[in-house]
Protein backbone atom coordinates (compact mmCIF):
# COMPACT_ATOMS: atom_id res chain seq x y z
CA UNK A 1 0.00 0.00 0.00
CA UNK A 2 1.34 3.43 -0.95
CA UNK A 3 2.05 6.12 1.63
CA UNK A 4 -0.80 8.24 0.22
CA UNK A 5 -3.30 5.41 0.60
CA UNK A 6 -2.07 4.70 4.14
CA UNK A 7 -2.58 8.36 5.04
CA UNK A 8 -6.11 8.33 3.60
CA UNK A 9 -6.89 5.14 5.50
CA UNK A 10 -5.66 6.65 8.77
CA UNK A 11 -7.84 9.73 8.22
CA UNK A 12 -10.87 7.59 7.40
CA UNK A 13 -10.33 5.20 10.31
CA UNK A 14 -12.57 7.09 12.81
CA UNK A 15 -15.56 7.32 10.45
CA UNK A 16 -15.14 3.67 9.42
CA UNK A 17 -15.02 2.68 13.09
CA UNK A 18 -18.15 4.72 13.83
CA UNK A 19 -20.05 3.12 10.94
CA UNK A 20 -19.10 -0.42 11.97
CA UNK A 21 -19.93 0.37 15.59
CA UNK A 22 -23.41 1.70 14.69
CA UNK A 23 -24.17 -1.34 12.53
CA UNK A 24 -23.18 -3.74 15.33
CA UNK A 25 -25.14 -1.84 17.98
CA UNK A 26 -28.27 -1.71 15.80
CA UNK A 27 -28.31 -5.53 15.86
CA UNK A 28 -27.57 -5.71 19.59
CA UNK A 29 -30.41 -3.38 20.63
CA UNK A 30 -33.60 -2.70 18.65
CA UNK A 31 -34.14 0.51 20.66
CA UNK A 32 -30.91 2.12 19.50
CA UNK A 33 -32.00 3.50 16.11
CA UNK A 34 -35.22 5.12 17.39
CA UNK A 35 -35.45 8.89 16.88
CA UNK A 36 -35.82 9.64 20.61
CA UNK A 37 -32.78 7.56 21.50
CA UNK A 38 -30.59 9.10 18.78
CA UNK A 39 -31.47 12.60 19.96
CA UNK A 40 -30.67 11.47 23.49
CA UNK A 41 -27.27 10.20 22.32
CA UNK A 42 -26.51 13.55 20.67
CA UNK A 43 -27.56 15.49 23.77
CA UNK A 44 -25.44 13.33 26.06
CA UNK A 45 -22.50 13.37 23.65
CA UNK A 46 -22.53 17.18 23.46
CA UNK A 47 -21.03 17.44 26.96
CA UNK A 48 -18.05 15.23 26.18
CA UNK A 49 -17.66 16.63 22.67
CA UNK A 50 -17.14 20.21 23.87
CA UNK A 51 -14.47 19.18 26.37
CA UNK A 52 -12.87 16.84 23.81
CA UNK A 53 -12.60 19.66 21.27
CA UNK A 54 -10.64 21.68 23.83
CA UNK A 55 -8.57 18.59 24.66
CA UNK A 56 -7.70 18.22 20.97
CA UNK A 57 -5.79 21.52 21.04
CA UNK A 58 -3.80 20.31 24.05
CA UNK A 59 -3.02 16.81 22.74
CA UNK A 60 -2.00 18.22 19.35
CA UNK A 61 0.78 20.05 21.19
CA UNK A 62 1.85 16.66 22.67
CA UNK A 63 0.30 17.61 26.02
CA UNK A 64 -2.44 16.25 28.27
CA UNK A 65 -4.94 17.83 30.66
CA UNK A 66 -6.35 15.92 33.63
CA UNK A 67 -7.98 18.95 35.25
CA UNK A 68 -10.99 19.44 32.96
CA UNK A 69 -13.48 17.76 35.30
CA UNK A 70 -12.31 19.81 38.28
CA UNK A 71 -12.46 23.05 36.27
CA UNK A 72 -16.02 22.12 35.31
CA UNK A 73 -16.98 21.47 38.95
CA UNK A 74 -15.39 24.64 40.33
CA UNK A 75 -16.84 26.97 37.68
CA UNK A 76 -20.25 25.34 38.13
CA UNK A 77 -20.15 25.68 41.93
CA UNK A 78 -19.05 29.32 41.75
CA UNK A 79 -21.78 30.04 39.20
CA UNK A 80 -24.45 28.52 41.46
CA UNK A 81 -23.18 30.53 44.43
CA UNK A 82 -23.24 33.81 42.48
CA UNK A 83 -26.73 33.13 41.09
CA UNK A 84 -28.05 32.49 44.60
CA UNK A 85 -26.41 35.75 45.64
CA UNK A 86 -28.54 37.62 43.10
CA UNK A 87 -25.82 38.54 40.62
CA UNK A 88 -26.79 39.37 37.05
CA UNK A 89 -26.84 36.13 35.03
CA UNK A 90 -24.68 37.47 32.20
CA UNK A 91 -22.03 38.55 34.70
CA UNK A 92 -22.20 35.09 36.31
CA UNK A 93 -21.61 33.45 32.94
CA UNK A 94 -18.68 35.79 32.24
CA UNK A 95 -17.04 35.08 35.62
CA UNK A 96 -17.50 31.31 35.28
CA UNK A 97 -15.92 31.36 31.82
CA UNK A 98 -13.09 33.52 33.12
CA UNK A 99 -12.40 30.95 35.85
CA UNK A 100 -11.97 28.24 33.21
CA UNK A 101 -9.77 30.49 31.10
CA UNK A 102 -7.54 31.36 34.05
CA UNK A 103 -7.24 27.73 35.20
CA UNK A 104 -6.24 26.63 31.70
CA UNK A 105 -3.78 29.51 31.36
CA UNK A 106 -2.14 28.59 34.69
CA UNK A 107 -1.78 25.01 33.48
CA UNK A 108 0.01 26.29 30.40
CA UNK A 109 2.27 28.59 32.43
CA UNK A 110 3.23 25.81 34.86
CA UNK A 111 4.14 23.60 31.92
CA UNK A 112 6.02 26.12 29.78
CA UNK A 113 7.55 28.56 32.24
CA UNK A 114 7.83 26.14 35.16
CA UNK A 115 9.10 23.23 33.09
CA UNK A 116 6.64 20.83 34.75
CA UNK A 117 5.43 17.79 32.82
CA UNK A 118 1.83 18.26 31.55
CA UNK A 119 0.66 15.16 33.42
CA UNK A 120 1.97 16.47 36.76
CA UNK A 121 0.94 20.10 36.25
CA UNK A 122 -2.64 19.27 35.33
CA UNK A 123 -2.83 16.58 38.03
CA UNK A 124 -1.96 19.27 40.58
CA UNK A 125 -4.61 21.59 39.13
CA UNK A 126 -7.13 18.76 39.19
CA UNK A 127 -6.51 18.12 42.89
CA UNK A 128 -6.37 21.82 43.72
CA UNK A 129 -9.69 22.70 42.11
CA UNK A 130 -11.42 19.50 43.23
CA UNK A 131 -10.38 20.19 46.81
CA UNK A 132 -11.34 23.85 46.38
CA UNK A 133 -14.78 22.84 45.15
CA UNK A 134 -15.34 20.51 48.11
CA UNK A 135 -14.25 23.23 50.54
CA UNK A 136 -16.34 25.87 48.77
CA UNK A 137 -19.47 23.70 48.75
CA UNK A 138 -18.74 22.00 52.07
CA UNK A 139 -19.15 18.73 50.20
CA UNK A 140 -22.83 19.43 49.54
CA UNK A 141 -24.75 20.37 46.37
CA UNK A 142 -25.61 24.04 45.84
CA UNK A 143 -29.22 24.08 44.60
CA UNK A 144 -30.42 26.97 42.48
CA UNK A 145 -34.19 27.42 42.94
CA UNK A 146 -36.17 28.04 39.76
CA UNK A 147 -37.28 31.47 40.98
CA UNK A 148 -33.64 32.58 41.15
CA UNK A 149 -32.73 31.41 37.65
CA UNK A 150 -33.56 33.49 34.59
CA UNK A 151 -35.11 31.89 31.53
CA UNK A 152 -31.94 32.73 29.61
CA UNK A 153 -29.81 30.56 31.86
CA UNK A 154 -32.33 27.70 31.92
CA UNK A 155 -32.38 27.85 28.12
CA UNK A 156 -28.63 27.02 27.98
CA UNK A 157 -29.04 23.53 29.39
CA UNK A 158 -32.69 22.65 28.83
CA UNK A 159 -33.91 24.76 25.92
CA UNK A 160 -34.33 23.74 22.30
CA UNK A 161 -34.52 25.47 18.94
CA UNK A 162 -36.77 23.83 16.34
CA UNK A 163 -36.63 20.64 18.38
CA UNK A 164 -32.82 20.62 18.65
CA UNK A 165 -31.45 20.80 22.19
CA UNK A 166 -29.37 23.92 22.89
CA UNK A 167 -26.31 21.92 24.15
CA UNK A 168 -26.18 20.27 20.71
CA UNK A 169 -26.29 23.70 19.06
CA UNK A 170 -23.51 24.94 21.36
CA UNK A 171 -21.45 21.88 20.40
CA UNK A 172 -21.92 22.66 16.70
CA UNK A 173 -20.83 26.28 17.24
CA UNK A 174 -17.78 25.18 19.26
CA UNK A 175 -16.92 22.64 16.57
CA UNK A 176 -17.10 25.24 13.78
CA UNK A 177 -14.92 27.71 15.72
CA UNK A 178 -12.42 24.97 16.65
CA UNK A 179 -12.26 23.69 13.07
CA UNK A 180 -11.69 27.21 11.75
CA UNK A 181 -8.92 27.92 14.27
CA UNK A 182 -7.04 24.69 13.52
CA UNK A 183 -7.44 24.68 9.74
CA UNK A 184 -7.66 28.28 8.62
CA UNK A 185 -5.49 30.35 10.97
CA UNK A 186 -1.79 30.84 11.67
CA UNK A 187 -2.44 29.76 15.26
CA UNK A 188 -3.74 26.39 14.04
CA UNK A 189 -0.64 25.83 11.92
CA UNK A 190 1.50 26.67 14.95
CA UNK A 191 -0.40 24.13 17.07
CA UNK A 192 0.45 21.35 14.61
CA UNK A 193 4.02 22.56 14.22
CA UNK A 194 4.69 22.65 17.98
CA UNK A 195 3.22 19.17 18.43
CA UNK A 196 5.16 17.80 15.48
CA UNK A 197 8.55 19.16 16.54
CA UNK A 198 8.73 21.78 19.27
CA UNK A 199 12.46 22.43 18.91
CA UNK A 200 12.23 23.06 15.16
CA UNK A 201 9.20 25.29 15.72
CA UNK A 202 11.15 27.35 18.23
CA UNK A 203 14.11 27.68 15.85
CA UNK A 204 11.77 28.84 13.08
CA UNK A 205 10.58 31.75 15.24
CA UNK A 206 7.34 30.37 16.68
CA UNK A 207 6.64 31.40 20.28
CA UNK A 208 6.03 27.82 21.44
CA UNK A 209 5.27 28.85 25.02
CA UNK A 210 2.52 31.21 23.88
CA UNK A 211 1.03 28.53 21.62
CA UNK A 212 0.95 25.95 24.42
CA UNK A 213 -0.49 28.36 26.98
CA UNK A 214 -3.22 29.31 24.48
CA UNK A 215 -4.06 25.63 23.89
CA UNK A 216 -4.51 24.98 27.61
CA UNK A 217 -6.49 28.22 28.01
CA UNK A 218 -8.90 27.10 25.28
CA UNK A 219 -9.30 23.75 27.01
CA UNK A 220 -10.07 25.43 30.34
CA UNK A 221 -12.64 27.64 28.64
CA UNK A 222 -14.37 24.60 27.11
CA UNK A 223 -14.57 22.97 30.55
CA UNK A 224 -16.19 26.07 32.01
CA UNK A 225 -18.75 26.16 29.19
CA UNK A 226 -19.73 22.58 30.01
CA UNK A 227 -19.86 23.51 33.71
CA UNK A 228 -22.51 26.14 32.91
CA UNK A 229 -24.47 23.72 30.72
CA UNK A 230 -24.51 21.09 33.49
CA UNK A 231 -25.51 23.70 36.10
CA UNK A 232 -28.32 24.94 33.88
CA UNK A 233 -29.58 21.43 33.18
CA UNK A 234 -29.56 20.25 36.81
CA UNK A 235 -30.33 23.59 38.55
CA UNK A 236 -27.75 22.45 41.08
CA UNK A 237 -23.95 22.45 41.39
CA UNK A 238 -22.64 19.06 42.48
CA UNK A 239 -19.26 18.95 44.31
CA UNK A 240 -18.42 15.71 42.48
CA UNK A 241 -19.44 17.02 39.05
CA UNK A 242 -17.08 16.21 36.20
CA UNK A 243 -15.38 13.23 37.82
CA UNK A 244 -13.99 10.98 35.09
CA UNK A 245 -14.76 13.47 32.32
CA UNK A 246 -11.06 13.79 31.49
CA UNK A 247 -10.92 10.10 30.56
CA UNK A 248 -13.94 10.35 28.25
CA UNK A 249 -12.47 13.43 26.57
CA UNK A 250 -9.04 11.85 26.07
CA UNK A 251 -10.70 8.67 24.76
CA UNK A 252 -12.74 10.70 22.25
CA UNK A 253 -9.64 12.52 21.00
CA UNK A 254 -7.58 9.33 20.63
CA UNK A 255 -10.44 7.40 19.04
CA UNK A 256 -10.77 10.29 16.59
CA UNK A 257 -7.25 9.66 15.33
CA UNK A 258 -5.31 12.36 17.15
CA UNK A 259 -1.87 11.11 18.12
CA UNK A 260 -0.83 11.31 21.77
CA UNK A 261 2.62 12.23 20.46
CA UNK A 262 1.18 15.44 19.03
CA UNK A 263 1.16 17.08 15.61
CA UNK A 264 -1.43 14.79 14.02
CA UNK A 265 -5.21 14.79 14.31
CA UNK A 266 -8.37 16.76 13.59
CA UNK A 267 -11.45 18.27 15.17
CA UNK A 268 -13.67 16.19 12.87
CA UNK A 269 -12.03 13.02 14.16
CA UNK A 270 -12.57 14.16 17.74
CA UNK A 271 -16.28 14.70 17.11
CA UNK A 272 -16.53 11.19 15.66
CA UNK A 273 -14.63 9.83 18.68
CA UNK A 274 -17.03 11.60 21.04
CA UNK A 275 -19.96 10.01 19.17
CA UNK A 276 -18.38 6.56 19.55
CA UNK A 277 -18.00 7.11 23.32
CA UNK A 278 -21.56 8.47 23.53
CA UNK A 279 -22.99 5.52 21.60
CA UNK A 280 -21.03 3.09 23.79
CA UNK A 281 -22.41 4.68 26.97
CA UNK A 282 -25.93 4.72 25.56
CA UNK A 283 -25.79 1.09 24.43
CA UNK A 284 -24.49 -0.13 27.77
CA UNK A 285 -27.35 1.74 29.46
CA UNK A 286 -29.89 0.23 27.07
CA UNK A 287 -28.54 -3.21 27.89
CA UNK A 288 -28.72 -2.42 31.63
CA UNK A 289 -25.01 -3.00 32.10
CA UNK A 290 -23.81 -1.91 35.55
CA UNK A 291 -21.65 1.22 35.73
CA UNK A 292 -18.69 -0.82 37.01
CA UNK A 293 -18.59 -2.81 33.79
CA UNK A 294 -19.05 0.37 31.77
CA UNK A 295 -15.79 1.70 33.19
CA UNK A 296 -14.03 -1.51 32.16
CA UNK A 297 -15.49 -1.31 28.65
CA UNK A 298 -14.36 2.30 28.18
CA UNK A 299 -10.90 1.44 29.48
CA UNK A 300 -10.61 -1.32 26.89
CA UNK A 301 -11.74 1.05 24.14
CA UNK A 302 -9.03 3.55 25.14
CA UNK A 303 -6.41 0.79 25.22
CA UNK A 304 -7.37 -0.41 21.73
CA UNK A 305 -7.28 3.17 20.40
CA UNK A 306 -3.79 3.78 21.83
CA UNK A 307 -2.51 0.48 20.42
CA UNK A 308 -3.92 1.37 16.99
CA UNK A 309 -2.27 4.80 17.23
CA UNK A 310 1.11 3.22 17.96
CA UNK A 311 0.68 0.64 15.20
CA UNK A 312 -0.20 3.32 12.63
CA UNK A 313 2.98 5.22 13.54
CA UNK A 314 5.15 2.13 13.07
Amino acid sequence: MSEKNKELLNKARPIIGLFIFVVIISFVSDRFLTANNLFNVLRQTSINAIIAIGMTFVILTAGIDLSVGSVLAFSSALGAYLIKGGMNIFLVILIALLIGLVAGTLNGIFITKGGIQPFIATLVMMQLLRGGTLVFTNGKPIPVPAKEVSKVFTFIGRGNVFGIHVPIIITIVVFIVGYFLLNHTKFGRYIYAVGGNEESSMLSGINTHKVKISAYAINGLMSAIVGLIVLSRLSSAQPTAGEGYEMDAIAAVVLGGTSLSGGQGSIIGTLIGALIIGILNNTLNLLNVQSYYQMIAKAMVILIAVLLDRKSKH
